[in-house]
Protein backbone atom coordinates (compact mmCIF):
# COMPACT_ATOMS: atom_id res chain seq x y z
CA UNK A 1 0.00 0.00 0.00
CA UNK A 2 1.09 3.41 -0.53
CA UNK A 3 0.93 5.79 2.20
CA UNK A 4 2.85 9.22 2.45
CA UNK A 5 4.14 10.20 5.68
CA UNK A 6 3.15 13.28 8.00
CA UNK A 7 5.97 12.26 10.19
CA UNK A 8 9.89 11.41 10.17
CA UNK A 9 9.97 7.28 10.92
CA UNK A 10 12.94 6.02 11.73
CA UNK A 11 14.17 2.73 9.86
CA UNK A 12 10.88 3.71 7.21
CA UNK A 13 11.07 7.09 5.84
CA UNK A 14 11.02 11.09 5.93
CA UNK A 15 7.82 13.34 6.27
CA UNK A 16 6.41 14.22 3.18
CA UNK A 17 8.03 11.06 1.67
CA UNK A 18 5.73 8.63 -0.57
CA UNK A 19 6.72 4.94 0.90
CA UNK A 20 5.59 1.52 -0.33
CA UNK A 21 4.25 0.36 2.84
CA UNK A 22 2.78 -3.67 3.63
CA UNK A 23 -1.15 -3.40 3.94
CA UNK A 24 -1.03 -4.62 7.46
CA UNK A 25 2.09 -2.40 9.19
CA UNK A 26 0.14 0.85 7.01
CA UNK A 27 -3.69 -0.04 8.26
CA UNK A 28 -3.11 -1.13 11.95
CA UNK A 29 0.29 1.09 12.57
CA UNK A 30 0.51 3.96 10.71
CA UNK A 31 -2.78 5.28 9.77
CA UNK A 32 -4.18 4.64 12.88
CA UNK A 33 -1.31 6.68 14.48
CA UNK A 34 -2.09 9.37 12.29
CA UNK A 35 1.61 8.77 10.90
CA UNK A 36 0.82 8.47 7.35
CA UNK A 37 -1.95 8.88 5.48
CA UNK A 38 -3.05 6.54 2.07
CA UNK A 39 -1.27 8.37 -1.51
CA UNK A 40 -5.09 8.53 -3.35
CA UNK A 41 -5.47 11.40 -5.88
CA UNK A 42 -6.57 14.27 -3.26
CA UNK A 43 -3.37 13.62 -1.06
CA UNK A 44 -1.05 13.47 -3.54
CA UNK A 45 -2.07 16.41 -5.32
CA UNK A 46 -1.82 18.34 -1.65
CA UNK A 47 1.52 16.83 -1.22
CA UNK A 48 2.51 18.35 -4.80
CA UNK A 49 1.28 22.54 -3.96
CA UNK A 50 3.26 21.80 -0.74
CA UNK A 51 5.85 21.01 -2.55
CA UNK A 52 5.55 23.54 -5.35
CA UNK A 53 4.89 25.82 -2.74
CA UNK A 54 8.14 24.94 -0.83
CA UNK A 55 9.88 25.35 -3.98
CA UNK A 56 8.44 28.88 -4.32
CA UNK A 57 9.49 29.84 -0.81
CA UNK A 58 13.06 28.53 -1.52
CA UNK A 59 13.79 30.21 -4.72
CA UNK A 60 12.19 33.72 -3.10
CA UNK A 61 14.36 33.30 -0.01
CA UNK A 62 17.85 32.56 -2.51
CA UNK A 63 16.63 35.89 -4.78
CA UNK A 64 16.60 38.38 -1.44
CA UNK A 65 20.23 36.57 -0.45
CA UNK A 66 21.41 37.87 -3.65
CA UNK A 67 20.59 40.91 -3.58
CA UNK A 68 21.89 41.00 0.35
CA UNK A 69 25.22 40.00 -0.90
CA UNK A 70 24.92 42.47 -3.95
CA UNK A 71 24.59 45.03 -1.03
CA UNK A 72 27.58 44.22 1.09
CA UNK A 73 29.99 43.90 -1.99
CA UNK A 74 29.72 47.69 -1.93
CA UNK A 75 29.76 48.43 1.79
CA UNK A 76 33.19 48.99 3.89
CA UNK A 77 32.01 48.69 7.68
CA UNK A 78 34.20 50.54 10.00
CA UNK A 79 34.63 49.21 13.14
CA UNK A 80 36.43 51.72 15.71
CA UNK A 81 38.78 49.89 18.12
CA UNK A 82 40.95 50.53 20.98
CA UNK A 83 44.65 49.58 19.45
CA UNK A 84 48.41 49.70 21.00
CA UNK A 85 51.20 51.60 18.92
CA UNK A 86 52.16 48.83 16.47
CA UNK A 87 48.59 47.96 15.28
CA UNK A 88 47.84 45.41 17.36
CA UNK A 89 44.32 45.08 19.06
CA UNK A 90 43.52 45.04 22.54
CA UNK A 91 40.92 42.34 22.56
CA UNK A 92 39.67 41.79 18.84
CA UNK A 93 37.05 42.11 16.38
CA UNK A 94 34.54 38.98 16.71
CA UNK A 95 31.90 38.09 14.50
CA UNK A 96 29.15 38.95 17.01
CA UNK A 97 30.89 42.93 16.75
CA UNK A 98 30.84 42.54 12.90
CA UNK A 99 27.19 41.50 12.65
CA UNK A 100 26.22 44.00 15.14
CA UNK A 101 27.64 47.18 13.40
CA UNK A 102 26.33 45.68 10.22
CA UNK A 103 23.00 45.59 11.58
CA UNK A 104 23.34 49.26 13.29
CA UNK A 105 25.07 51.14 10.74
CA UNK A 106 23.22 50.03 7.52
CA UNK A 107 19.91 47.68 9.00
CA UNK A 108 20.97 44.27 7.18
CA UNK A 109 20.49 41.55 9.88
CA UNK A 110 23.06 38.86 9.23
CA UNK A 111 23.58 36.08 11.72
CA UNK A 112 26.84 35.49 13.63
CA UNK A 113 26.99 32.12 12.68
CA UNK A 114 27.01 32.64 8.88
CA UNK A 115 29.79 35.06 9.36
CA UNK A 116 32.98 32.87 7.87
CA UNK A 117 35.57 33.96 10.53
CA UNK A 118 38.65 31.50 10.90
CA UNK A 119 39.66 33.89 14.53
CA UNK A 120 38.92 36.47 15.57
CA UNK A 121 40.75 40.03 14.19
CA UNK A 122 43.55 41.31 16.08
CA UNK A 123 45.56 43.94 13.68
CA UNK A 124 43.87 47.26 11.98
CA UNK A 125 43.56 47.54 8.19
CA UNK A 126 41.43 46.23 5.78
CA UNK A 127 39.54 43.03 5.75
CA UNK A 128 37.61 41.04 3.11
CA UNK A 129 35.19 38.29 5.49
CA UNK A 130 32.75 35.97 3.57
CA UNK A 131 29.19 35.14 5.12
CA UNK A 132 27.05 32.46 4.06
CA UNK A 133 23.45 33.83 2.95
CA UNK A 134 21.92 30.92 1.29
CA UNK A 135 23.09 27.98 -0.12
CA UNK A 136 24.87 28.86 -2.77
CA UNK A 137 24.89 32.50 -1.91
CA UNK A 138 28.14 33.96 -0.51
CA UNK A 139 28.25 37.58 -0.06
CA UNK A 140 32.06 39.60 0.46
CA UNK A 141 32.12 42.20 3.06
CA UNK A 142 34.77 44.59 3.32
CA UNK A 143 35.82 45.86 7.25
CA UNK A 144 38.09 48.34 8.08
CA UNK A 145 39.31 48.18 11.53
CA UNK A 146 40.55 51.19 12.01
CA UNK A 147 41.58 53.20 15.71
CA UNK A 148 39.40 55.12 17.88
Amino acid sequence: MKVILKADIKGVGKKDEIINASDGYARNFLLPKNLAVEANTENLSKLKAKNDSKAYQKEQDKEAAIKVADKLSKILLKIPVKAGENGKIFGGVSAKEIADSLEKEYQIKVDKKKIDLDETIKNLGVKTVEIKLFEGVIGKLKIDVISK
